[in-house]
């Protein structure tokens, strides 16, 4: 085995071939007609996305389809558009017109519909309101707000007149949104006087006090009242939603915008603590999200569509917002918390508005099973037609569940890969076209050359562990990191010349399905044995009493690296010396002794990112005993992290 593998212990071989019935009427019906789309998407690129953008309106269309200058990409050049246009305004000659565009539910049981005509004219109205504040083209917005329909007014308001938002997602604190304020040179700041969540008033306007009063390039902030709690308007600054928008005009043109033109800036966390803020521009990212919402969630008319994710979070950018809309679609938008006022809640949803499409993260999925079966037996869950799962690996047993519990046996899942960075989907099943294994995220979407490579920049064999790169442009990858150029070509293309390195450790099987097997960061050397941690923790949740698992390497004399496993039990499973003894047996069973943890530590939560993702670099400080330290910016419940400071069963 070359030097520096990456060892794969999966030993996953269940396959579900698309049912038959899902196929009738399917976007993509067949492999045949997959692998046709694909290879004239890597043989001819340039073919394949002219093509494709011809489905999108142009005030000009592209001269140039793409300029590619390592590390740096222009795609459909010399082309003007409108994204918001694109989500709007061209459905509105046509039977769209009327159909529902967002279905909205508050957490304490408010609903609104807005069809795709009255939501045109609620973003003209909020366009010509930020236009009257002198908000101008290339001007940065800062948006902080829960999940209702004025943020996705907002977002579509700010493509609408070439503003470039910066969503900050509600739940971080006020350093958090000073900093990426600050960082983006904003001239505004949309937010609400507080949001639902678990029956309780998030104060966002609060936190938008502390942060603007350090923002010296904020002019104004915008505030819709939702909770009606208290707050401090500043004369001259603060702005009433309400008051703003109700003398407006519900008409605006939307401009041409070049291409190339900036949309948005998104945050995510950087190894240094200090936030990168992801540059995506107009055309591009417009094109990729909506072809993948198109083909990915196989979007029909009759759909219902609902993604669970937050508009902080790329992807609820990409597959709430632009994505759907840009398709036509109904999408569903729920406020608060998925156990609010209790753990059927999401289900409720499902049954209430006949949900078709349910796209949710594995950490949620995993929270349902350990919440127990009953919560979705409850519901009449019968209308879902197709289930998907975003934002890290999703382990085979939870899949499982998730297939037969929610999905009824009949319900293909599209476990999807992708990231801040590339913008829409880029490893899926297509449900009709591709079998699906538990775990594995499939195939590579159009457009997309995808690799597994070793330390010295050769391809890896079949099921031998990597570094997972993309070796091609695709039309919704970032364009930098704002204000960073530099910083964009070490943290994305140093690592192999002209390739994209996504910072994943992966395989390719020998079916041609890649497996993703966590952050390169995650991997651990044990005696010898280079191994992705996502592996050890499938195998842990794969017994009976296990809901979730995330497993850290430590310093060991004797081993290199020692496993230490953090898990939750599911209800009513309590935790003790010899069940620890039954888990370390399991793993070593399933797997080999070299994966065995040297120690098992349970806990009734794991400190995980806002959206869902577990913090390993965390667990890794608990592990060896050490304080936490690093960015914490984006831990969601800094009691969780105190909690598991206790000793070793």
């Amino acid at each position: 085995m070359p030097e520096k593998t990456i060892e794969s212990v999966s030993h996953e071989d269940r396959v579900f071939e698309p049912p038959p019935e899902f196929a009738k009427g399917a976007v993509i019906a067949s492999r045949d007609q997959y692998e046709s789309l694909y290879r004239h998407s890597i043989d001819d690129p340039e073919g394949f996305w002219r093509e494709q953008a011809q489905a999108f309106h142009w005030f000009e269309p592209p001269k140039r389809i793409l300029t590619w200058e390592p590390p740096f990409a222009k795609w459909f050049e010399g082309g003007t558009t409108n994204l918001a246009y694109n989500c709007l305004d061209r459905h509105l000659d046509g039977p769209l017109r009327n159909k529902a565009a967002l279905i909205w539910e508050g957490e304490p049981g408010d609903q609104r519909v807005l069809t795709y005509y009255q939501l045109w004219r609620e973003v003209c109205r909020f366009s010509n309101a930020l236009a009257g504040l002198g908000i101008e083209p290339g001007d940065r917005v800062g948006i902080y707000m829960g999940m209702v329909p004025e943020a996705v007014i907002a977002m579509l308001a700010c493509a609408r007149i070439g503003a470039v938002h910066s969503v900050v997602f509600g739940g971080f604190a006020s350093d958090a949104v000073r900093d990426r304020m600050n960082d983006a040179s904003a001239k505004a700041v949309i937010t609400q006087d507080g949001t639902w969540r678990r029956g309780s008033v998030v104060p966002l306007k609060e936190q938008v006090d502390r942060a603007v009063a350090e923002c010296p390039s904020v002019e104004h902030v915008i505030v819709l009242r939702r909770t009606h709690n208290d707050i401090t308007m500043t004369d001259g600054r603060d702005h009433d939603w309400h008051e703003l928008v109700k003398d407006q005009k519900p008409v605006h043109q939307a401009p041409a915008l070049d291409s190339e033109h900036p949309l948005f800036i998104l945050y995510t966390s950087g190894s240094t603590g200090k936030p990168k803020g992801v540059l995506h521009t107009t055309a591009g990212y417009m094109v990729g999200t909506a072809l993948t919402s198109k083909y990915v969630f196989d979007l029909r008319a009759s759909d219902t569509y609902w993604c669970t994710a937050d508009v902080g979070w790329i992807t609820g950018h990409s597959y709430i917002v632009y994505g759907p809309l840009a398709n036509g679609a109904s999408a569903v938008i729920y406020e608060g918390a998925p156990n609010a006022p209790d753990p059927g809640r999401f289900w409720s949803i499902v049954e209430r508005h006949g949900v078709t499409v349910f796209y949710t993260a594995p950490t949620a999925v995993r929270a349902f099973v350990k919440w127990g079966d009953e919560w979705v037996n409850k519901h009449d869950v019968s209308s879902l037609r197709l289930l998907g799962t975003v934002g890290e690996p999703i382990n085979p047993e939870a899949w499982m569940w998730y297939r037969s519990v929610v999905g009824q046996d009949r319900c293909p899942i599209v476990d999807t890969y992708w990231q801040t960075e590339t913008g829409s989907i880029i490893l899926t099943p297509l449900p009709a076209a591709l079998p699906t294994k538990p775990g594995s995220c499939s195939m590579p979407f159009f457009g997309i050359s995808a690799k597994v490579l070793r330390e010295d920049g050769s391809e890896a064999e079949p099921n031998e562990g990597g570094l997972l790169v993309v070796d091609k442009p695709w039309p919704s990858m970032l364009r930098t990191v704002w204000g960073d150029d530099e910083r964009y070509k070490q943290q994305y293309f140093s690592r192999f010349e002209g390739k994209y390195f996504t910072g994943d450790s992966a395989r390719r099987d020998t079916d041609g399905f890649f497996w993703v097997m966590g952050r390169i960061d995650d991997v651990v050397n044990v005696s010898g044995h280079r191994l992705g941690t996502a592996e050890i923790e499938s195998s842990l949740v794969s017994h009976a009493d296990v809901a979730e698992a995330a497993v850290v390497g430590i310093p060991d004399p004797l081993t290199g690296q020692a496993l230490v496993a953090f898990v939750t039990l599911k209800g009513g499973v309590q935790h003790s010396a010899g069940l620890a003894d039954t888990l370390k047996g399991h793993v070593g069973d399933d797997i080999g002794k070299f994966a065995r943890p040297k120690s098992i530590r349970f806990a009734d939560a794991l400190p995980k990112t806002r959206s869902g993702k577990i913090m390993r670099r965390l667990l890794r400080d608990v592990a060896a005993g050490k304080e936490a330290h690093g960015d914490m910016t984006t831990l969601e419940d800094m009691s969780v992290l105190s909690a598991l400071s206790g000793e070793d069963e």
